[in-house]
Parts: structure tokens; sequence; C-alpha cells
């Protein structure tokens, strides 16, 4: 019997006004105060928990860094991390050094970081990138890579053709060098032309929300091609923001329509899209307080409910001043999972911290611990990762 259960068994047998009737009351009450106490996590848990993560890193030589190779090739293994991402641009140190350099150097620092979680008996590494092209492409001519036409581009009157070779080409470029993941195609609506982040540089297909669904289908199909993942992004449409949410709170309650669902329920039920990448979009009819990627109304109502999805759901980089700026890490991450993501998404380049991976872990592990997040929901996302990665080639399966 729990010694605080004895003194109070002792209580009743005792005059009112005796001390130990005061000092147990203490107790009682400083017990009731303390709430319930972490439990451990198991090993279990926190491997799947490490698999809900996406990484970016500085570096572009597995063989560099101060312990003799590259702090992630060590963060992979001791976190059973889910994935990476690479960078052409080091956006927190302001310059162009960062994992890109030459097809040769990305092909070696891709192949040492599948190595590595092939020889842990690890799931495949997801390697991801931005392949969009136009603005957003991180294999640049600059770096001998072939240059790729933006979205905008691709469609013209609807015919798909020229999506689909784009597609197919950049899925073969971005193979050839080891990625295994292409965060594309865009699937928002140009509803908004001058959307200083979407339509205003050409990232979206048209404003027609059919051939968005039909040219994006097109590009992931090409992607598909060569054994690339896909990424419909950014649910449930970024197309009318007038605001960019890396900089901060973006909010499209008064723009936003049910139209831009359209291409996300197309790719859905076709299978083009391998993952849904959420946006940081906030729009109150749907959620009247949280934006898109920590609400469960979003996610857990509509995406997965309403629509039916129950695939691989990745955040944004939850990095991105809409999120950051709003929200603590802890609660960003505690919302993020609660909403139904599986995949976090850290870029670790608008801000930098080399230990950020084991962070992040460590707080989800300790949510789980403290009964904020129960294991059996890490499971859930789990069991989608790993489905996910049984379609890549090496599938190790544990």
């Amino acid at each position: 019997m729990p010694p605080l259960m004895r003194c109070l068994r002792r209580v009743f047998s005792l005059p009112l006004g005796s001390p130990l009737v005061a000092l147990c009351l203490l107790a009682a009450a400083l017990a009731g105060c303390a709430g319930p106490r972490p439990v451990p996590v198991s090993p279990l848990v926190r491997g799947m928990a490490g698999q809900m993560l996406l990484v970016g890193f500085r570096g572009a030589e597995p063989g560099l860094g101060a312990a003799g190779e590259l702090p992630i090739l060590r963060q992979v293994v001791e976190l059973n991390l889910g994935g990476v991402i690479l960078f052409d641009r080091d956006v927190a140190a302001g310059n162009a050094e960062r994992n890109i350099r030459t097809p040769e150097q990305v092909a070696r620092l891709n192949a040492a970081l599948s190595t590595v979680a092939r020889e842990a008996a690890m799931l495949p590494l997801f390697i991801a990138l931005d392949q969009e092209g136009g603005r957003v492409q991180r294999l640049k001519p600059i770096h001998g890579f072939p240059d790729s036409p933006a979205a905008a581009q691709l469609c013209p009157g609807g015919d798909s053709a020229l999506a689909f070779a784009t597609g197919r080409a950049v899925g073969g470029t971005v193979a050839s060098v080891g990625f295994n993941l292409d965060f594309a195609p865009v699937a928002d609506v140009n509803v908004n032309p001058a959307n200083p982040v979407i339509g205003g540089i050409g990232r979206s297909f048209s404003a027609d929300p059919h051939a968005v669904a039909f040219c994006a289908g097109a590009f992931a199909d090409g992607l598909h091609e060569s054994g690339v993942l896909t990424a419909a992004k950014h649910f449930p449409g970024h197309g009318s923001s007038t605001t960019d949410s890396h900089l901060g709170f973006t909010d499209v309650t008064s723009t936003w329509t049910e139209a831009e669902l359209i291409p996300f329920r197309a790719l859905m039920a076709t299978g083009q899209a391998d993952m849904i990448m959420t946006a940081h979009v906030f729009n109150a009819h749907l959620d009247p307080k949280y934006p898109a990627t920590l609400s469960r109304a979003v996610i857990g109502g509509l995406l997965r409910g309403s629509m039916g999805y129950d695939g691989v759901v990745v955040t944004d980089d939850m990095q991105m001043r809409a999120v950051s700026a709003h929200y603590g890490l802890k609660e960003a991450i505690r919302l993020s999972i609660d909403a139904g993501a599986d995949i976090l998404l850290f870029g670790n380049n608008l801000e930098y911290d080399p230990k950020l991976p084991e962070k992040a872990l460590a707080i989800i592990v300790e949510l789980v611990a403290e009964g904020q997040v129960s294991p059996e929901r890490i499971r859930q996302s789990w069991k989608r990762i790993q489905t996910l990665k049984s379609h890549l080639n090496g599938a190790a399966g544990g």
C-alpha cells in the first residue's frame, strides 16, 4: 500500500486536531495538485516517433564535419529519423552554401544518407527536396542541373502533355542523384494572380481548379515514372492568399472557396498524391482558432473525415513564421500531431539549430510520457509512413 494511503487510513483513527491529520491532509492536497506523473516511453514508441520527423541540415560532403562526418548521418540512425530535406541556399546564414553544389556531390551525399539508414536496418529514408520548376527548384542550372519551367507554363489550354513530360524529366533528374520524394506538384488554384507566394511567382498550373487537377496529376505521373514519390500541396489551398505564410500570419477566410479542394480530391482519388502537404493558412470558416497545419477540424475533420483521406499528411515547414511566430515548439508539435499530421517537416533553414532533430524528438516523447499524445496516435502515423515507404526500393520493414 502506498505511504499516503497508509497515512490516510490512520487519519480516521486519530483526533481531528492531531498533527498527523494535518500532515496527511497536506500530503493528499499536494499529491492532487501534482497531477499524473510522466510514464516511461518504450524504445519502440520512440523509434516510431523518429519516423515522424523530416529535417534539414547543413553540409554538402558526408565526410566533412567536426566528428569526421556530417552530424546528420549520426542523427539519422540514433533518432531513427524518417527523412531529410536538402536545400541549395542557406537562408539563416544568408549564403548559397547549403547542401547542393554539383550533381556528383549531391549523389555522394544522398548515397551516404541512404546507406546509413540501410545499414542500421531502418525503414528507407525519405530524401526530399522542392523541385517544382521555375522559381522553386533546388537543383538549378548554376549547379549543373537542367532548368525546369514553372507550373504556370506547363498547362496551355488545359493540355497536360507538357506537364507530364516536365514531370518525367524532373523525376529523372532528382532520382539520378538519389532523391525519392519531391514536394510537388502544387495543387493550389491561381485564385489571386498577385499572390506573393503562389500565383505571383508562377507556381500554380491554372485558375481553373479542374485544369489544376488534370495538369498536377500529369506532373505527378511523370514523377512516378521515375520512381519518385509526390506530395500535393498546400492543403486546403493557398492560391487565394494575399500574404506569404513564410513571413507571418496568413488569413484566407474572405478569399478561399471550396473549389480550391477540387485538385486535392482528384489527386487523392487517382493515387497521384503520395502525401498531402498542409498549408499554414488560417480560415475561420474551417477553424476559428488554428491554421490548417495545427487544426484538427481541417486535417482530421475535412481531409481525413469528409474527404476520406487515410494516407500520409506532411506539414509545411514548421519554422515558417505563420506557425513559429505564434506558437512555441512544443505547442506546435502537439497541435499538429493531434490534428492528424504524420510527418513534421523542419527545414532547419529559416532558422538553424544543429540539435533541432533531438529537441523535436524529445518533445514528442515528452508529450507521450505526459499523456498529451497517446502511443496509439504515434503508431497510427508510423503505420501510414511504413505503408508508403514499402513502395520505395529496398524497404527494410523495421
